[in-house]
């Protein structure tokens, strides 16, 4: 199709297209005092949203549909709940944007007008997303072609083009630009248009080694039969695939009998050509085993959305946590003013929310990514009677949800796995009695009792007022009665856990706690977390919410490695990679020897073993595609990419190599170079792809990144999705790798 005609058809003639065209007035809501009308519609290009703005210098902004995480309807934000009345509830309606920028809260005219922007929106999103790799790669070189375009006359000049170039971050001298140029302009007019602007485009987006790859396998008139793509998938992506199964990928692909060039392309861009296991990306591991069984993604002072000193606390944090599948959250809780318990990072200037009010987002945003069980661990401040408020909210707001009572009629002997628990809350906290006396309800307990204070709570007290911690808390009755399978205890060693403690009792460990259990005594620590629970937590002195280093944790078998999932990071890097495959269901089945009591299993010290599975990777790092800029404000500014390999995992196989840059060019560059590492324990290792902008006076900025178990990779020739340093996938850009793992001589 015509690049300078709109190839892309988004939803030509659509009704909710043509709505968002024409756009319209919505009430921008920001406090009690600042409630302002502005217009907004959808612009030419199908992706870019332009909102009116009254500011000085800036009659208008944009935002590109791109950087929209969701959009909800209803009073949804905390904005709207906090500065709307429940009377405009269907009014309502809420942008949810990627990274850490700033909801948008917006009221309709009427219910019908607001449920027409969201279902519009949404359309448009979904059909942006839904786009092919191709596709995304056309419609983003039209807006290029028509921002460089600047008279608008449908035609391109010299200078345009090199413009357009510098969009796509490319940098060229001027001999090739004039080279480029001149073997597109056919007419010799000076000036592209029409089939020189497509014939510019057919060169600009040549991949020349799939080319080599496709002519090698393509030897039925110059294209690829079944029998051919049979043989280039047993040979190059080592699939047990039969005659049929190639046939079925020709029939997705194509309309004949046989695959093109375009096909093949389409195809290496699909879920079956990309690097993650396909059969992975569904929950495809045994879910029926006890919760100590699996490694559990956990959140750490859930409530922030930034630093844990001065930063705001918003219910919005825990529905981010809970729509990347975390399934452990915490709960500062604190006596509020007006009798109401507050959740905030206490002895700080972070700001407060209503305990109410996150068990109904935490309720209503449960379950939307995963089914499986949501733990809440409390980290309890509150006097008696705000512990009796807590307990309160939480069994009228999450009612049947809420596991309140052990499963079965009699006292059980080991945890329920995640797939009885499917849909229910767990309650992570102090108990005053036995779990058995939840069997008794004669036995009574006087709530008066003082026990001793979870240990994290009574750190951030110590931390606080610099004095030892008293450890020394009273518990309501109706609080404790709600912590079933997650009872909080002190650590007192392994030897006195193997005697004294009960399956249902766990500890928190401060990170450096639990680091040093994990290299000084890493076999014990991988024993008692086979029928045990443990939750490793970051210490108190990372003020700026930065985090460690999940992996060595993991190594050691414990489940819930909390982390600040309000903080890009390596470390929340890795955690994605970690949880990716399963469904991304928040649970991961750890290994058989991470599961066996009796298990030998040390991973600093490796002995012989199942775990031991020697494998050798090879890698090479082909080519890159449509790199985004990284100073997108500086229009001369082009990346100069290199390709780093890590290998994350037991310490014997942590290993990291890098590739050489490439100058000024982040559309197409290409470095053929090849890696191999040594993996002795695969199924505890991750492999992480990062892109960066080389820089020889400071440090390399992240261009993105990608990361995933070494147990997930597909073999063969595979396309790469990229990641910003917020987790979200960045559109069209991926690296191109082939990937060999075997075993090892």
């Amino acid at each position: 199709k015509s690049v300078e005609g709109h190839f892309i058809n988004c939803l030509e003639g659509d009704a909710d297209l043509q709505f968002l065209l024409a756009g319209g007035e919505l009430l921008k809501v920001r406090s009690n005092s600042w409630k302002k009308n502005r217009t907004f519609k959808l612009q030419e290009d199908c992706r870019t949203i332009w909102q009116e703005s009254r500011k000085a210098m800036r009659s208008s902004q944009t935002f590109s549909i791109d950087d929209i995480e969701a959009v909800r309807l209803g009073r949804q934000s905390e904005g709207l709940q906090k500065y709307t009345e429940e009377a405009l509830e269907d009014r309502c309606f809420s942008i949810i944007f990627k990274g850490r920028r700033k909801n948008l809260d917006l009221i309709a005219s009427s219910k019908e007008d607001a449920c027409k922007w969201v279902t519009s929106l949404e359309k448009v999103i979904t059909n942006l997303r839904n786009l092919s790799s191709k596709q995304k790669t056309e419609h983003w070189i039209y807006n290029c072609m028509r921002n460089a375009d600047k008279n608008s006359d449908n035609k391109m000049s010299l200078k345009e083009l090199k413009h357009f170039l510098h969009q796509i971050n490319i940098e060229v001298d001027d001999e090739y630009a004039q080279m480029l140029f001149a073997k597109c302009d056919k007419s010799k007019s000076g000036q592209l248009e029409g089939s020189e602007i497509e014939y510019f485009y057919k060169l600009l987006t040549a991949r020349e080694e799939i080319d080599v790859i496709y002519d090698k396998y393509a030897q039925t008139n110059r294209q690829m039969s079944a029998k051919d793509l049979l043989s280039f998938l047993q040979n190059e992506q080592q699939e047990g695939v039969s005659l049929d199964d190639a046939l079925k990928l020709i029939e997705k692909y194509e309309e004949k009998q046989q695959m093109t060039k375009d096909g093949f392309l389409m195809y290496l861009h699909q879920p079956e050509g990309m690097i993650l296991n396909p059969a992975h990306k569904d929950v495809y591991q045994d879910m029926t085993q006890p919760l100590s069984h699996y490694f559990i993604s956990s959140s750490h002072n859930t409530y922030l959305m930034e630093d844990q000193l001065k930063g705001p606390s918003s219910t919005e944090a825990y529905i981010r946590a809970l729509m990347k599948s975390c399934r452990c959250v915490e709960l500062d809780c604190w006596d509020g003013s007006d009798g109401e318990p507050i959740i905030y990072h206490g002895y700080t200037l972070t700001s407060k929310i209503l305990f109410k009010d996150v068990i109904k987002a935490i309720k209503e945003y449960a379950f939307k990514t995963s089914e499986y069980p949501v733990i809440l661990s409390l980290e309890n401040h509150c006097s008696l009677e705000q512990q009796k408020l807590m307990a309160k909210h939480m069994t009228s707001i999450l009612g049947d949800a809420l596991l309140a009572k052990p499963l079965g009629d009699e006292m059980p002997t080991t945890f329920p796995s995640p797939e009885e628990l499917k849909g229910r809350f767990l309650i992570k906290g102090k108990r005053l009695n036995k779990l058995e006396e939840a069997f008794s309800p004669s036995s009574t307990t006087d709530e008066n009792e003082s026990i001793s204070e979870d240990d994290e709570a009574a750190d951030m007290v110590e931390d606080a007022e610099k004095k030892p911690k008293s450890k020394k808390m009273k518990l309501a009755k109706e609080l404790s009665d709600l912590v079933i399978y997650c009872k909080s205890v002190h650590f007192q060693g392994f030897e006195h856990a193997r005697e004294s403690q009960e399956f249902y009792e766990m500890s928190s460990f401060k990170e450096g706690k639990a680091e040093k259990l994990a290299e000084e005594s890493a076999n014990e620590f991988v024993c008692h977390n086979v029928d045990k629970l443990s939750r490793i937590y970051p210490a108190g002195s990372r003020a700026d919410s930065s985090n460690y280093n999940p992996v060595p944790l993991w190594t050691a078998g414990c489940q819930i490695v909390a982390l600040n999932f309000q903080t890009p990071s390596d470390e929340m890097d890795l955690n994605q990679g970690w949880f990716l495959p399963n469904g991304m269901s928040g649970y991961l089945m750890k290994p058989e020897f991470l599961r066996d009591r009796a298990s030998e299993f040390n991973p600093v010290n490796l002995t012989k073993g199942k775990w031991l599975q020697h494998k050798t990777l090879h890698v090479m790092v082909i080519s890159a595609q449509q790199l985004p800029k990284i100073n997108k404000k500086k229009e001369s500014s082009i990346v100069d990419p290199l390709v780093r390999v890590e290998i994350h995992g037991v310490p014997a196989d942590a290993a990291s190599r890098e590739t050489d840059y490439i100058e000024d060019n982040g559309f197409n560059p290409m470095w053929n170079e090849n890696f191999q590492f040594d993996v002795c324990v695969p199924e505890l290792a991750l492999v992480r792809f990062v892109v960066e902008d080389y820089d020889s006076t400071s440090q390399n900025d992240l261009i993105g990144q990608y990361t995933l178990p070494f147990t997930s990779l597909q073999n063969g020739y595979r396309h790469v999705p990229l990641l910003t340093k917020n987790g979200d996938i960045i559109p069209s850009a991926a690296l191109f790798v082939h990937i060999m793992a075997v075993e090892a001589e």
